[in-house]
């Protein structure tokens, strides 16, 4: 059997894969749509239960419970964990049709609203053809949680930095209102409503819904949903351990923002689950949590945390966090889609992201598409992160993104990311701030301005990153940013230096302001393609004054990238796969300076470089071949 190259850690060991075929003791059936399903049958295909809760409450390691297609308006609650990779309970859809899970109930009463102004204090509006209609909350749909009565974030507020952020979403209710199964727009005053069409509003005690429709249309002759329960499956109880769950659709969980990190699906401080082929739309706050969900918890010396998998599912449209993870070791997440994270826009409570876990050691991500996250990362591995793997990913479109990858505040061991494609980062920064510069008045200025970001990778107080074979473009600000973190520390802990980071083999395409920004020269590039790169694109930020270079000059002052090149070219998108191709518009220069760049014009004039010892295999897992390598993602680049 041939290796896998790509789940090779940067330690030179292999992931380590636990998953065993679990044989099956018995089996329940649940088809909530059969008219002889009942919970008082015994679950067998001929009499099936109701309820997936209800074979949750009988299932014990062994059990496979397989639920029919149908529409489960419950949380699922298992009752006990499996006892190892060989003994696992699992939860899996039958096959037939999609197997829907889902948080909120269908409301069909309504009335038309009044009692309340729809005039602001502002100039008077003619407000004569907008419809906004009330739904009072039945206390029979909620048990023991009204997300209509919790604000969006109530539990950890510590780094929020209030003066920076808008607060109004982290204000607002958890509850949602769906038409059609699309969310309406909470706004937090009822006259705002007058100024919009697909909103809602909630009274102060969380007891009475106003909403208005797009087009002011009658919510009879539409479906209307408004979520009651915080999650759709989730243990009662932490620790249960050794459980799958397959084939899901869960939707419109009412969740928080984190911390702490409770998703529609959880594993509740539980290890080694698979969640696999599963879909998660609408997430109020966090689609999926894997780990031990707060740092207010009591760790237990020798605790297991994480050691999860998450494998081809989707999850859109996440309004803070698509996957959280605390103290997440040992995880894998592979060939899952995740787009539409953010919406929420709570950035600024430091736990937004497709993908954000904490003290992540010896984990695999791989062979993920990330799509439009919203002022978020695609993927944030926050503090002490060793030996992780990220490879063979798609990071596409960051919308008002400040960084695609960031890796903080991590001292110790490699951390490898390779065979990655991002491109696009818009950068997240208000542009009014950015000082008019009339004239060569901003030429001579030590110091860049600060106020520009959009990074493809950020490390902050993070030592010994390696990045390789990476295709990096159309960043606003750069590819590579780092910088120190002095004083961050606990206990007996350093600060970060932000040194020794290996940045091997990549191709840089037309990013905005630098390709490689450096704190110190205590690093290294090496093997690098740089294409539709203007100016001083390769920067040493320390000591003061920056150097901000050409490729000629950095590699003379600092011996980097003595095999790097220059190319100017244009890039397609072909069959999922990006391609340099001839650039039909030449660059500005002077003859001299042309002749200096020794600017590749053809693709097939691009060199192939010395191999990075620590990339085997290229984006697709082939193994590259003996001796030298082309830079970026593929082996080929026609």
């Amino acid at each position: 059997m041939k290796p896998d190259l790509s789940a090779i850690l940067p330690d030179g060991n292999a992931f380590a894969f636990w998953e065993k075929e679990t044989p099956i003791k018995e089996t329940l059936y649940v088809d909530g749509e059969n008219p002889l399903a009942s919970d008082s049958n015994d679950g067998s295909a001929a009499h099936p239960f109701r309820t997936i809760q209800r074979a949750a409450d009988l299932a014990r390691p062994g059990t496979l419970v397989r639920v029919h297609a149908g529409l489960y308006r419950e949380c699922v609650h298992p009752r006990r964990g499996g006892k190892g990779p060989e003994d696992m309970i699992r939860y899996e859809a039958y096959g037939d049709g999609p197997v829907v899970i889902r948080a909120s109930e269908q409301i069909t009463d309504f009335a038309l609203s009044t009692g309340w102004r729809m005039q602001g204090f502002g100039p008077r509006k003619d407000l004569s053809r907008v419809r906004i209609w009330a739904h009072r909350l039945s206390p029979d749909m909620f048990r023991g949680y009204n997300p209509f009565c919790a604000v969006n974030i109530l539990h950890d507020r510590l780094f929020i930095e209030y003066d920076k952020t808008d607060m109004t979403p982290y204000l607002n209710r958890r509850g949602c209102v769906f038409c059609d199964g699309r969310p309406l727009k909470q706004v937090p005053l009822y006259n705002l409503l007058a100024d919009s069409e697909g909103a809602y509003w909630v009274e102060h005690n969380g007891q009475t819904v106003h909403f208005r429709l797009p087009g002011d249309e009658d919510p009879g002759a539409h479906r209307i949903e408004i979520t009651v329960r915080e999650q759709c499956f989730a243990p009662e109880e932490p620790f249960l351990s050794y459980i799958k769950v397959k084939g899901f659709v869960c939707e419109h969980a009412a969740t928080g923002a984190p911390v702490p990190q409770r998703g529609a699906i959880s594993a509740y401080r539980g290890h080694h689950w698979v969640i696999e082929n599963c879909e998660v739309n609408w997430s109020n706050g966090v689609a999926i949590d894997v780990g031990n969900e707060c740092w207010h918890h009591e760790h237990t010396p020798g605790q297991i945390i994480g050691h999860s998998v998450i494998r081809g599912c989707t999850i859109r449209d996440a309004g803070v966090c698509g996957v959280a993870g605390l103290f997440a070791e040992e995880m894998l997440i592979e060939d899952n889609v995740i787009e539409g994270t953010g919406w929420q826009k709570m950035e600024l409570s430091w736990e937004a992201g497709a993908i954000k876990l904490h003290n992540s050691v010896n984990g695999l991500i791989r062979r993920n598409v990330f799509r439009n996250t919203l002022r978020a990362d695609h993927l944030w591995l926050d503090c002490g992160n060793e030996n992780n793997r990220i490879t063979g990913n798609l990071f596409l479109n960051g919308i008002e993104q400040r960084e695609a990858i960031f890796i903080e505040c991590t001292r110790d061991g490699v951390n490898l990311i390779d065979n990655n494609v991002i491109w696009n980062v818009e950068g997240r920064f208000d542009p009014a701030k950015i000082p008019a510069e009339p004239g060569s008045s901003g030429w001579y200025k030590l110091r860049e301005n600060d106020t520009v970001n959009g990074y493809a990778i950020y490390g902050e107080g993070t030592d010994r990153l390696h990045i390789a074979h990476n295709l990096i473009g159309r960043c606003r600000y750069g590819g590579y940013y780092a910088k120190p973190v002095s004083f961050r520390f606990s206990g007996m802990d350093r600060g970060g230096t932000s040194r020794k980071a290996v940045i091997a083999n990549n191709i840089f395409y037309d990013c905005g302001e630098a390709a490689i920004c450096f704190p110190t020269a205590d690093n290294r590039a090496e093997g690098n393609l740089y294409v539709k790169m203007r100016g001083g694109y390769l920067r040493v930020m320390y000591p003061e004054p920056e150097n901000c270079l050409n490729l000629p000059a950095w590699q003379e002052f600092y011996g980097f990238d003595l095999d790097g090149q220059n190319a100017w070219l244009s890039m397609e998108e072909r069959d999922g796969r990006y391609v340099l191709i001839p650039c039909e518009e030449a660059p500005f220069a002077l003859p001299s300076q042309m002749k200096r760049l020794k600017l590749i014009l053809s693709p097939a004039s691009i060199r192939p470089v010395a191999p990075d010892p620590l990339v085997s295999c290229d984006a697709s897992g082939a193994p590259h071949p003996e001796g030298p390598v082309f830079p970026g993602p593929y082996n080929a680049l026609l």
